[in-house]
């Protein structure tokens, strides 16, 4: 089967702008994704989102030998969900409250460090997060909650532009890594809560300026208007906040949107709400759509499907199909034809109870009495989904798609919403946990939804995974325990009580003939290799 990974000598690269030629990272090193293991210079270390390092180092024979090297102390109490870049023996990592930092990789000590002055009145629906940098030439990208894109120079941290993506005062901000490709910064944003209109952007990452911007929720009269009311285009959600991925052969983003405004308040929205709850097929030149996947049409819980797309080339029917996966916060895991956007296959993951499958079409043949209404409906899994933000992984060879699961349910009560303005939050209801809540890391095969192992822990969790070619998978729980496990069986190989909950991804890189595996957890990042 041809690899994402193996394709890139047929891609056209394009070069650096003058400013950014001088040195560091060139289209050709994130095109070649892991294949310098020194470096990591993408959120999910390849265009496909597969999360599968090719480090091998680190074996079922020898994980127990794990040990803490180093750790590095933030300074910053809120969820940790970044992903690091490393280049040239160098950490680059983002941080809550739009702190980042450069942290040498042999040592763990601080080179520089940045804090964000954020204004006040800040709308961000889900906690002050930040989930990483971009890197292009000799500059660092981030995304800042108050709805901007700065550039910093990377070997000192000062920047160099910043410029406006939306306005914070109308509930846009803005979280994801953004993706560089063939020249481009690809920008998404948060806030589907605060009843606004989610976009998609390309900048060019020399000035600053806007070359493209895709409107998740169509205009008037634009394909897919239809299935809103009029009234509410405007203010209808779908927000990307989530990095995507890309194929260079096919010259496509993929992105995952957000859920409809308002959440749970359905009846003042009639129709699909296209392009919320969706995978967008983008042309990577021009940001027009190429084809969408809705996966929840006309969602009213809440399911957000910025989950990973993740590319790869599986056997379906006897034949290799070039296919994006998405484990899907509504707990079924899909295959989709990455090519034409058609449906291949739908299976539940998670303890779903809303649907008995999905149909030969893609649609999700839904159970009656799981609308939420005033009295309040009771549907698993919950607002939160089977699985969220938490970086999967897959491996190609043994087709096993590992992930963070989530099991809960919730009772969904819906409130009539009033007419709403641009930027005042609209959730059309509430929520109130219920039931027993668990969580795993799962392997599972997405084709057919076998499940092959799972590790359980108490409480749902949300920390992301890495699996890798020496056969071990790291990961964490939401009691703070780092973990490595046989990627073969599910046997935990070593454990670590990091002493606070993990909400990032782990990340390996190698430095000085060492495999080190990074976690972040609460105000720190602990690096590990074996003895």
């Amino acid at each position: 089967m041809t690899s994402i990974r193996t394709i890139f000598s047929s891609v056209a690269l394009v070069t650096l702008a003058a400013s950014a030629q001088a040195q560091g990272v060139t289209d050709k090193d994130i095109l070649a994704g892991f294949a310098d293991p020194t470096k990591l210079v993408t959120v999910y270390g390849d265009y496909s989102g597969q999360h599968l390092s090719p480090l091998t180092q680190i074996t079922p024979a020898n994980a127990a030998q794990l040990t803490p090297i180093w750790t590095f102390q933030t300074g910053v109490l809120a969820n940790f969900e970044a992903s690091a870049l490393t280049i040239d023996g160098v950490i680059y990592y983002t941080g809550p409250i739009n702190n980042a930092w450069a942290i040498d990789a042999k040592t763990g000590k601080q080179i520089w460090a940045y804090k964000r002055q954020l204004p006040q009145g800040l709308k961000v629906c889900c906690g002050p997060v930040h989930r990483g940098f971009a890197v292009y030439g000799d500059r660092l990208f981030m995304t800042t909650l108050d709805a901007h894109l700065m550039a910093f120079e990377m070997k000192t941290g000062k920047i160099l532009w910043d410029i406006e993506i939306a306005d914070y005062k109308l509930g846009y901000a803005s979280t994801p890594a953004p993706l560089v490709v063939k020249g481009k910064l690809i920008v998404g944003h948060g806030g589907g809560e605060y009843a606004n209109r989610g976009f998609l952007d390309a900048y060019d990452p020399a000035t600053g300026s806007r070359v493209w911007r895709f409107w998740t929720v169509p205009g008037p009269g634009e394909p897919g208007a239809d299935t809103w009311p009029a009234d509410v285009l405007e203010r209808g959600g779908a927000p990307t906040w989530l990095t995507g991925t890309f194929d260079p052969e096919l010259n496509t983003i993929y992105w995952g949107t957000g859920n409809p405004s308002p959440d749970w308040d359905g009846d003042h929205r009639a129709g699909d709400n296209l392009y919320a709850a969706s995978l967008i097929a983008l042309d990577a030149d021009t940001g027009k759509l190429k084809w969408h996947f809705q996966f929840t049409p006309h969602d009213t819980h809440d399911w957000d499907a910025n989950q990973v797309p993740v590319l790869a080339t599986v056997n379906v029917e006897g034949r290799p199909r070039k296919v994006v996966i998405q484990a899907n916060r509504n707990g079924f895991i899909y295959v989709i034809d990455r090519q034409t956007g058609k449906f291949i296959s739908g299976k539940a993951y998670g303890n779903q109870n809303w649907a008995s499958g999905i149909a030969a079409d893609g649609r999700p043949q839904e159970l009656p009495g799981h609308a939420p209404t005033e009295a309040g409906t009771i549907t698993c899994p919950d607002w939160y989904g089977n699985t969220n933000f938490m970086s999967p992984s897959f491996d190609e060879k043994n087709t096993t798609f590992y992930l963070t699961v989530r099991e809960t349910c919730a009772r969904f009560i819906r409130r009539d919403t009033p007419d709403a303005n641009v930027g005042d939050r609209t959730m059309g209801g509430t929520v109130q946990p219920t039931g027993e809540r668990w969580g795993a890391l799962r392997a599972i095969n997405p084709l057919t939804g076998q499940k092959k192992w799972e590790v359980r822990y108490d409480g749902p969790g949300w920390a992301g995974v890495l699996a890798t070619a020496g056969g071990v998978v790291f990961s964490g729980d939401h009691q703070g325990t780092f973990m490595a496990v046989d990627a073969s069986n599910g046997n935990v190989l070593y454990k670590f009580s990091t002493g606070a909950p993990i909400f990032g991804p782990p990340t390996s890189f190698m430095l000085d003939g060492k495999q080190i595996v990074l976690m972040p957890s609460g105000s720190t990042v602990t690096a590990f290799a074996v003895r």
